[in-house]
């Protein structure tokens, strides 16, 4: 080595020495004395090394506009880290160089210009669909928007041909939906046979009254999403509710402040409460942890009519979770079902289990709901996710022994019976259909008319139900909450929609602008006019709006008066917490202690406002 050319080839020589190093681990079989040691002989094989190096891919990068395309071409070895991807091939050009080496002569060759490296490498960063996987488009929610992919059916009505924007259904909920035949001969007759089978009907139809007005709400009452509400038989002014971590929750909306939560009945979710039919202080309530429960309001101590987890933890596979509930009055029994398609009779007087278990949906299938006949108990309308809704006679309860078996080519979320005639069905499904049935005693094949409407839900939502007004002596009023979302004046919001199920118009929408989170949980009084609304972990009242302000004028309160719940807060054994912090806290799958919430001194202020919820 000359002193002119040391100093500035002395870099070189370093990284020269790294690149002989990796040629050497390439071919560990020779030995280390093969390895040129001369500047000039390293140098050659620096040459080589970048004349491989220049047949490296290409990488091609796609903007999102499709007239700029980048190119660049992979650079030389890293100073720190050397060596890159070799082929085969190239292994073995590399072990014939270096054995043919001498300790001071290396031979250099040109490197191959014809030869064709690999395949371009290309990385898009155009907008990704995350429905269709395609590119060029976006698709999904943003935010509470939701945007069709051009290439999939409908969101909404699940048919082709548009999007979830431009849907017809979404104009006009009518859309497509054959009215129900209006039977009216005007004969004297026909009049005394009307008036005789339903004395309580009136012959001209009223109006639907409509609570549209939010009344007062109670927020973060649960500390998990609310799944189920029921008021109280004989209390006008109370209501019940259960969530998905085994809570019961007992709340005086007329005194707004008398609120209690029982944390130690249920361990998972309360899926159904109902009342005792004859003793209103006495609830009963099914649940995922496989029990059904009989609580009496006062005390909050359970007992259990049935446990099906007595015999321990087996598996997943095999943990029973029990769903629909109903009681049926005339025979004093719980009719209950579970995950894997059974159906149990539990005698409320003895608190005993009176028959069962009964195959009546497909084995291994959840049944979702039960609902006897209000004026024959012994039918029993059930549904589940075989994809069906099934009639019974309780009194013959065989598998494939349904009366009718009702086809709906999805999971059924909820089926009733019409709550005064019970001739009539309303069934919900995730294919965004409501279903009805105008009379049980016809050709039942098909249904009397489908509704679109949106209620296809992701698992983290409790699944829509479409209820029965049990006020309207037409039996035509249903409700049930929307989940794609409205923008109004700029904000996002879910109403909660009254449907007339004759024609299948949309007869009000109601909304609050302090409400922006979903309402699947839905529930009409069965005596006054009150909608109760199960919005994530809060519970809010509605009332017609003319109502709603004389009430407020009684009692002296404002136009939307909230309280703060307690739901699970972080505290240090006190009931009151002034924290608005909404985190929730809570040892899975352990049973806490009952905590009773009486009236208002000082813990749970109330909140005055028309403000934000």
């Amino acid at each position: 080595m000359t002193k002119s050319g040391g100093k500035g080839k002395k870099g070189e020589y370093q990284r020269l020495t790294f690149r002989c190093a990796l040629v050497w681990r390439l071919t560990r079989h020779r030995s280390a004395a093969s390895l040129p040691t001369s500047l000039d002989g390293r140098m050659a094989l620096l040459t080589r090394a970048k004349a491989s190096s220049s047949r490296a891919a290409t990488l091609l990068i796609q903007s999102d506009s499709d007239s700029e395309n980048y190119s660049s071409a992979s650079s030389d070895f890293d100073d720190e880290q050397g060596g890159g991807d070799y082929s085969e091939e190239e292994e073995e050009e590399e072990e014939e160089g270096v054995s043919g080496l001498g300790a001071s002569e290396v031979r250099e060759e040109p490197p191959k210009t014809t030869n064709k490296g690999p395949p371009p490498i290309n990385i898009s960063l155009k907008k990704v669909c995350k429905v269709c996987k395609g590119t060029g488009h976006e698709a999904g929610f943003r935010g509470a928007t939701y945007i069709d992919c051009p290439k999939k059916p409908c969101f909404l009505c699940k048919m082709p041909g548009h999007t979830t924007m431009f849907c017809p259904h979404r104009v006009a909920m009518e859309h497509g939906v054959v009215p129900a035949p209006r039977r009216n001969t005007g004969t004297s007759l026909d009049y005394v046979f009307q008036r005789q089978i339903k004395p309580n009907i009136p012959m001209i139809k009223p109006a639907f009254v409509i609570p549209n007005q939010l009344s007062c709400g109670i927020i973060r009452f649960h500390s998990r999403q609310v799944t189920c509400l029921e008021f109280h038989p004989t209390k006008s002014g109370v209501i019940l509710s259960g969530d998905k971590k085994g809570q019961v929750g007992i709340w005086d909306y007329s005194k707004l402040h008398e609120k209690t939560v029982y944390k130690s009945i249920h361990s998972s979710i309360v899926n159904n409460i109902r009342f005792s039919s004859s003793n209103d202080g006495t609830v009963y309530a099914s649940s995922s942890d496989g029990t059904v429960s009989c609580t009496d309001l006062e005390t909050g101590e359970p007992f259990f009519l049935l446990n099906l987890l007595s015999n321990g933890w087996n598996g997943r596979a095999l943990w029973p979770m029990l769903y629909g509930m109903d009681i049926n009055q005339e025979k004093g029994l719980v009719l209950v079902a579970d995950n894997f398609g059974r159906l149990y009779f539990l005698d409320v007087r003895s608190k005993t289990k009176a028959g069962g278990p009964f195959l009546i949906h497909r084995k291994g299938t959840k049944i979702l709901g039960l609902h006897c006949n209000p004026v024959e108990p012994g039918l029993l309308l059930s549904c589940g996710n075989d994809h069906f809704a099934r009639i019974w006679d309780i009194r013959h309860l065989e598998a494939g022994s349904s009366l009718y078996n009702l086809d709906h080519g999805c999971v059924v979320n909820s089926a009733y019976f019409s709550p005064r005639t019970g001739s009539k069905i309303l069934t919900t499904s995730i294919d965004n259909r409501i279903r009805v049935w105008d009379s049980i005693f016809t050709n039942m094949e098909t249904p009397s008319r489908e509704i679109v409407h949106s209620h296809d839900f992701n698992f983290h939502l409790t699944p829509f139900r479409a209820e029965w007004d049990p006020k309207d002596h037409s039996e035509s009023l249903a409700v049930i909450g929307r989940y794609i979302s409205e923008n109004y004046n700029g904000v996002a919001l879910h109403p909660i929609d009254f449907i007339d199920t004759t024609s299948g118009k949309l007869v009000a929408e109601v909304i609050e602008p302090d409400i922006t989170t979903i309402s699947p949980v839905n529930k009409l009084h069965p005596q006054d006019d009150v909608l109760a609304t199960g919005s994530w972990r809060s519970l809010f009242i509605w009332r017609p709006k003319e109502d709603a302000e004389c009430m407020q004028e009684q009692l002296g309160r404002k136009s939307k008066e909230f309280i703060i719940g307690m739901g699970d807060k972080k505290s240090s054994g006190k009931d009151c917490i002034d924290s608005d912090d909404d985190s929730d806290f809570g040892s899975k799958g352990k049973k806490s202690k009952a905590k009773k919430y009486g009236k208002s001194d000082g813990c749970g202020k109330s909140k005055k406002s028309k403000g934000a919820c």
